[in-house]
């Protein structure tokens, strides 16, 4: 009997709400994924709450974790490794140290690089010294990488309004040829009336997924959507189609959380679980 594919999720948890591993872990396992998740930081809830307790994971307790996950084979064993939110300089540079050996033992491994960093209104939501990791270290490492134009726009100090911008700010990422780039929610002076799209760039040339823009934001949207993304290759989806997919199912999750007045993404709506199970669908 042929294993799952099986991925290694390095991001952020928390004890209530979405975000994060609590965002991605559930669709990638729905989807028949095996999944590792190595938290970076704990909290209790996301920032949008009048208190925040928990930290970020003491760097003497992550080394450990990841020492265990090499004491496990888990770099050798997996198919892709995908990382998120880094709430401290000394476990940024301990995952690309984890990143880089396992592509190093590992040649058929797809990292996928989800730079956690901030978004427009919120601006950088991490110590730049955290996103210069990222920037310098994780993404040329990455054949997967998702940033949101806000991301974009401070990784390579370009504001993207057109597809000349993403074609100018893939080349300044320095991410490898061969990578893909993934760039969410993107309002374009070309896109449609009340939509937003995903654009893909890649050594294959560039292809555009609009959809409908929902009047709702919410925290772990990306991290859901990047979860969704691992959970479509990882059953063996086009990357292309892998977005079309995700795009859907967060939709749904986020049409299904307006219609609770919640403020937490919501990952219990029967037809969104239904969806995981079945590849291709959404």
């Amino acid at each position: 009997m042929k294993r799952p594919p099986f991925v290694i999720s390095i991001q952020s948890q928390v004890v209530f709400g979405h975000v994060g591993n609590s965002a991605a872990l559930f669709p990638m396992q729905a989807a028949g994924l095996e999944v590792a998740a190595i938290p970076t930081v704990v909290f209790s809830n996301t920032p949008d709450y009048p208190t925040l307790r928990g930290r970020a994971l003491p760097p003497e307790f992550f080394s450990d974790l990841l020492q265990g996950a090499r004491e496990r084979g888990l770099p050798e064993r997996a198919d892709y490794i995908l990382t998120g939110y880094i709430g401290s300089l000394d476990v940024a540079g301990m995952v690309a140290d984890f990143v880089a050996e396992a592509k190093a033992a590992n040649p058929r491994l797809c990292y996928i690089c989800d730079p956690v960093m901030g978004d427009t209104g919120p601006g950088l939501y991490v110590p730049e010294t955290i996103a210069g990791v990222m920037r310098d270290r994780l993404l040329p490492m990455a054949d997967i990488a998702t940033p949101n134009p806000f991301e974009l726009a401070w990784l390579t100090g370009r504001q993207i309004h057109t597809l000349p911008d993403l074609h100018a700010a893939r080349e300044a990422l320095h991410i490898a040829p061969a990578a893909h780039l993934i760039a969410t929610g993107c309002v374009l002076d070309d896109t449609g009336l009340d939509q937003i799209e995903t654009v893909l760039l890649g050594p294959e040339g560039l292809s555009r997924h609009p959809t409908e823009r929902l009047p709702i934001a919410l925290p772990g949207t990306g991290d859901l959507f990047a979860g969704l993304v691992v959970a479509g290759i990882g059953r063996g989806l086009a990357l292309p189609h892998a977005i079309e997919t995700a795009q859907t199912l967060t939709a749904r999750a986020l049409s299904h959380a307006k219609a609770l007045s919640a403020g937490e993404v919501v990952l219990s709506e029967p037809a969104f679980r239904r969806a995981l199970l079945s590849p291709g669908s959404g």
